[in-house]
């Protein structure tokens, strides 16, 4: 029985028996942990050997974004450097822009008024010689034009020779004309004048009176003439008469 026991197993047809090493599971952790360990290391040392491959590394990419921002800083800084020289030369063309303008304004103003003075100079030069007329009293360059068929503008300069006082009187104008094919004579100012006409009219000056105003025509009037009165106290000082 022994002997077929023992032939039985020597043969092929007996059972097969697996033979296996035995290993402690700490010993098992520990390659387990070696292996992963290996394996992690190999996987980053391909990961950072691509980065450099293409260019990417992050040690390059932080020296990059450092000078980056570097140069943003000094660019953000001349940017606001330059746009506070901007500003304040904007500031001071406003102020030279506003003060041309007003000296602008003056000039004109002074031109205006030069204009005039000239024109005074030029008609006191003119009258030198025969400076005093009738009672000391002179009505010197009337003139008149017509802004509009219906208004007429009309200048003069009254001089008072002499050591006289003020004078203190007006100034009456007649001037004739056409309207509806009758000839007549208008008076300024009258009792429709208004009170521009009637403020223009009055005179008041020690040596001379510059007189300027319009006068308001009737509609369809043709102006041939115009003459002008220095009146006082209701006597006739002075006269002159201008055509058209």
């Amino acid at each position: 029985m022994k002997y077929k026991l023992w032939v039985r197993r020597m043969s092929i047809s007996a059972p097969k028996m697996t033979v296996k090493s035995h290993f402690p599971w700490p010993l098992k952790a520990l390659l387990l942990v070696l292996v992963l360990g290996f394996g992690g290391a190999v996987a980053m040392w391909i990961y950072d050997l691509g980065r450099d491959f293409t260019g990417r590394s992050p040690a390059v990419s932080k020296q990059q974004l450092a000078d980056l921002n570097e140069k943003v800083s000094t660019l953000t800084a001349e940017r606001d450097r330059f746009s506070s020289t901007v500003n304040a030369a904007e500031s001071r063309l406003n102020i030279e822009k506003a003060a041309q303008e007003q000296l602008g304004q003056q000039i004109k103003a002074l031109g205006a008024e030069n204009a005039k003075l000239k024109e005074d100079l030029a008609f006191f030069e003119g009258l030198l010689p025969n400076a005093t007329g009738k009672q000391g009293i002179t009505i010197q360059r009337l003139s008149a034009e017509l802004l509009t068929p219906t208004q007429l503008r009309y200048r003069m300069l009254i001089m008072q020779g002499g050591k006289s006082g003020n004078f203190v009187g007006s100034v009456q104008l007649l001037v004739s004309a056409t309207v509806a094919g009758k000839s007549v004579v208008l008076t300024f100012p009258n009792a429709n004048a208004t009170a521009a006409e009637k403020a223009a009219s009055q005179l008041d000056f020690k040596y001379y009176q510059r007189v300027e105003a319009e006068l308001t025509l009737p509609e369809g009037a043709v102006v041939k003439a115009i003459q002008a009165k220095v009146m006082e106290k209701g006597q006739m000082r002075a006269q002159q008469t201008s055509n058209l």
